[in-house]
């Protein structure tokens, strides 16, 4: 669990992930807000629309109420009335009589006055009774010498084509929502309209529609009231594109800062491509032409500076291309140092073989016999040790890693090295700084067997008849000392470092071929294969020695020490 979140909180927050986050939260932050301010524009609008209607509405429904006149065509007398009148009295009807009164809207009458408040604003006013009759519509107002036209649609007018048809689809869909859809009523269904209902029985009314083409209609309806009476009702609606006009100027306002914010995000994104494309591109030709030029060496770009992904991949990169050259350069070494050791025994053997039939008396015949026998073993130790090393690394990529109990391995290996004796060496295991429970590492066990083995038999060659090999196992901080002592020699000062490299030897006590040189060279490899460290010195001791190359005097060498360090648990 704890190491999941390290590596979430190591992909979340590193740079070049919080860059590409910035940008597309930043285009969605964009959409996002364009969005709502369009949607709320959109809503204010239609509000705003509704009450400007709405005061409209009860000034030009107060001036129609003020241009009503009572009808004076017919007027009723009473006799009685008249016989009672005195002297300086006229006759007429109460004050109290008038609301009674009706007070009839006159299209002729209130036609002027309609064309003169709705023109300028090009809005539809529609006046109705208070039946539901329409009285008066503004599309059909004709002043005095007007000439009435009609335009008739051409006989060859052509359908809209696919592309207006779909655009008036998505607009509709857009921009209807939950809006009924407005429906254009007969002259005598004035009460059709909800708002025109509602405006007869004296109160305002609004509604909200989209028409078949998708143009939002705002109409609002106010009753033509005189003396508290309701005359009938005025309806004011908006044109149908009335509000979708201003909706798509700010759509196309919207459009022009999307096009520039959009170019904005071309640069960055150029930017960014010209940050994270570019190198991967030059990481990706250069990684090309070490596969096609092996043998000459290609430098892999360098961008560890910049300290995000594409530095990482640029040091992986080059950490696997100076491994991969420097496997290539051991494998050319390796083949070159094979081939120079096998030359040796297959010339003596050659020699031996083509000398054999000239032999004339059985000890020369045995003695050339016993070369070939001793040339023949050698090349069998070389190949096999060769084949060892060579498929070492392989063997080491394709095993699971697994933790290997120190203790029980080396314990293991002295009690086997101890049932077979060698010049009567006694070999000695030893733990420090901690309990064997502790002694635990990652790695191969056998090929980790392998390096103690190799530096155990290596210690008793060395060591006189009867002398002790001592294995010390120490626990460190972090780490896993195994330490190889022995009684020997010890070993030159200049070859301390020779003796791990492939088919060196230095045995003066045994004869020449009894060693293939590669045991050491092995063993290292097998060490930093686990991430761990071999080294080699000599033991001092007090007192001083005579140098058996140049008989100088020296330190006295109490034996060899070989040391490996290794990663612990």
């Amino acid at each position: 669990m704890g190491s999941a979140w390290s590596f979430f909180v190591t992909l979340s927050f590193s740079s070049l992930t919080r860059r590409i986050v910035f940008l597309n939260l930043a285009g969605l932050c964009a959409l996002l807000f364009g969005v709502m301010y369009l949607s709320q524009f959109r809503a204010g609008l239609i509000d705003a629309r509704v009450q400007s209607l709405l005061v409209q509405g009860e000034i030009i429904a107060g001036a129609i109420a003020a241009s009503a006149t009572v009808e004076s065509d017919a007027v009723t007398i009473d006799p009685d009335r008249l016989l009672e009148l005195q002297a300086g009295e006229s006759y007429g009807p109460p004050d109290d009589a008038l609301s009674g009164i009706e007070f009839p809207i006159n299209p002729e009458r209130v036609a002027p006055v309609l064309r003169r408040l709705v023109s300028p604003t090009k809005t539809r006013a529609r006046i109705y009774d208070r039946e539901g009759v329409l009285i008066l519509d503004s599309r059909n107002l004709y002043g005095r010498g007007d000439v009435l036209r009609f335009d008739l649609p051409s006989p060859t007018a052509e359908q809209a084509g696919l592309v207006e048809r779909s655009y008036i689809a998505i607009r509709r869909w857009l921009g209807r929502g939950d809006l009924p859809l407005y429906r254009e009523l007969g002259p005598e269904n004035g009460k059709g309209y909800g708002e025109v209902r509602q405006a007869l029985t004296g109160l305002h009314a609004s509604e909200v529609r989209v028409n078949d083409r998708g143009e939002v209609i705002v109409s609002v309806a106010v009753p033509v009231q005189r003396f508290r009476a309701v005359r009938g009702a005025l309806m004011l609606s908006t044109q149908g594109a009335d509000i979708d006009d201003m909706v798509e100027a700010e759509r196309l306002a919207i459009v022009k800062v999307f096009l520039v914010a959009a170019g904005v995000m071309v640069v960055l994104s150029i930017l960014l491509a010209g940050t994270i494309a570019g190198p991967v591109r030059r990481l990706a030709d250069a990684a090309e032409r070490v596969r096609r030029r092996i043998k000459t060496r290609v430098e892999i770009p360098d961008f560890t500076g910049r300290h995000d992904e594409i530095g990482e991949l640029s040091g992986a990169l080059r950490d696997m291309t100076n491994a991969l050259y420097s496997r290539i350069e051991a494998i050319e070494s390796f083949a070159a140092d094979v081939s120079h050791e096998l030359k040796n025994p297959l010339t003596s053997l050659r020699s031996a073989v083509e000398t054999l039939p000239m032999a004339k008396t059985d000890a020369n015949r045995a003695r050339l016999l016993e070369v070939i026998q001793h040339d023949v073993k050698r090349l069998n130790r070389l190949i096999t040790d060769i084949s060892d090393a060579s498929r070492l690394d392989a063997e080491l990529q394709r095993q699971e890693v697994a933790i290997v109990d120190l203790a029980r391995l080396l314990d293991a290996l002295v009690s086997t090295a101890n049932e077979v004796r060698s010049n009567n060496v006694k070999v000695t295991l030893t733990f420090e700084g901690g309990q064997p429970s502790q002694f635990k590492a990652p790695g191969h066990d056998s090929r980790l067997g392998q390096v103690v083995s190799n530096l155990i038999d290596n210690a008793r060659s060395f060591s006189p008849d009867g002398g002790t090999v001592r294995v010390t196992c120490r626990k460190l901080k972090s780490d896993i000392e195994i330490i190889v002592d022995d009684d020997g020699p010890g070993i030159r000062p200049d070859a301390l470092d020779k003796v791990f490299e492939r088919f060196y030897t230095d045995r003066p006590h045994q004869g020449f071929g009894q060693n293939s040189g590669l045991g050491l060279s092995i063993s290292r490899q097998i060490v930093e294969a686990h991430g761990g460290s071999i080294r080699a010195e000599n033991r001092i001791g007090t007192g001083t020695q005579k140098n058996r190359d140049t008989g100088e005097d020296e330190p006295r060498v109490l034996g060899a020490r070989f040391v490996v360090r290794l990663p612990g648990k």
